[in-house]
């Protein structure tokens, strides 16, 4: 099966191109931004017509939150448009058009995780434009899976948000600062190996239709910093805070959790085991 990777260069996009170039029958093919333009129509569908792909990934997005409530048009160019070109080409080709899509697609007022099944309600321009991408996903390409993920961590961090967030706590927990965390935010901590190995195994058997790819369990950011620093054996004061005093331009669901159905063969261990193997072998900061 030719699988082609858009956005191979970002931090799922390079665990994707890992985790199919590792599985059997797999071709991979992984493009970066320079080598493939979402929001440009007729370089997707000419770049992917010489491919031919059997699956297409897209892992391109405007994935900064504030950034989309100051630049609207950039998100919905890239997340809904960008999804729009990509799907119409995978249709030409008889391709399975997956789109990666977020948790931030809700807006948090559910009291538990949010499954596949729950109706979506955006609050934010970055979930607005990515909740465009899956409906013109779906609307354009006969074979296509939606796949929602969330917090993600693993290795090579997020460059572009300058950093990841573990990068930052555990960078200012070594330089002796005080921590302030939210503990009022509750999300799914994904780790970036794991829901690639997933994805690879949604692909692998076929499956269609939205799926939701994260680690078991839900955490405030506050108990995802606790854990990391009491892996690494770093002691720190860390106090809880309420999101309040990090305003933001962009609002943010309270609770953005996730619970996934169940996939064919595969199980998401917990966010903690997740944690603990990223940590053991890529130390942030």
């Amino acid at each position: 099966m030719r699988v082609a990777v858009v956005g191979a260069a970002g931090q799922l996009g390079t665990a994707l191109v890992r985790a199919f170039s590792n599985a059997p029958k797999h071709e991979v093919v992984g493009l970066t931004h320079a080598e493939i333009e979402v929001t440009d129509n007729d370089a997707v569908a000419g770049a992917l017509d010489i491919l031919r792909p059997d699956v297409v990934i897209n892992c391109a997005a405007f994935h900064r939150v504030d950034d989309c409530e100051a630049r609207p048009e950039d998100a919905f160019r890239v997340n809904a448009l960008g999804a729009l070109h990509v799907a119409r080409a995978c249709a030409d080709l008889g391709a399975c058009a997956v789109y990666i899509s977020t948790d931030y697609v809700f807006d948090g007022t559910k009291g538990e995780a949010y499954t596949e099944e729950d109706p979506p309600n955006a609050i934010n321009v970055y979930g607005a434009s990515k909740l465009a991408g899956e409906v013109l996903t779906r609307q354009a390409c006969p074979r296509w899976l939606i796949v929602r993920v969330a917090s993600l961590f693993g290795p090579g961090g997020a460059s572009s948000k300058g950093g990841s967030f573990l990068d930052r706590i555990v960078a200012r927990a070594r330089a002796g600062e005080p921590l302030k965390v939210v503990a009022d935010t509750v999300m799914s901590p994904t780790y970036t190996p794991d829901a690639a190995a997933a994805l690879e195994r949604l692909v692998a058997e076929g499956c269609t239709g939205v799926f939701h790819l994260t680690n078991a369990g839900r955490c405030s950011w506050y108990e995802f910093a606790r854990e990391a620093l009491t892996l690494l054996g770093i002691h720190a004061s860390i106090t809880p805070v309420s999101a309040s005093e990090f305003p933001a331009r962009a609002r943010r669901p309270r609770n953005s959790s996730l619970k996934g159905r169940v996939i064919p063969g595969f199980t998401m261990r917990p966010w903690q085991e997740a944690l603990r193997e990223f940590l053991a072998v890529h130390s942030p900061a």
